[in-house]
């Protein structure tokens, strides 16, 4: 069983994988949905750095909602 902290970083992995999906997209379609992952990244990062239990779950929900 993974604890928060694992989950959070299972799922910002996850989503450095769509980034570059998105970055592929022709054109730049896929640039501001590459950018806001990347925010998303960085904000769960900082709530780990904080240890703050409420902003990594708020995070974790975060980073769940991006897919293609």
């Amino acid at each position: 069983m993974e604890n928060l902290i694992e989950g959070l970083q299972r799922e910002a992995n996850r989503v450095r994988d769509l980034i570059k999906v998105y970055e592929s997209i022709p054109n730049n379609a896929g640039a501001l949905a590459a950018i806001m992952m990347g925010h998303s990244i960085s904000n769960a990062e900082r709530e780990i750095a904080k240890g703050d239990t409420i902003g990594m779950m708020l995070a974790y929900s975060d980073l769940e909602t991006y897919e293609l």
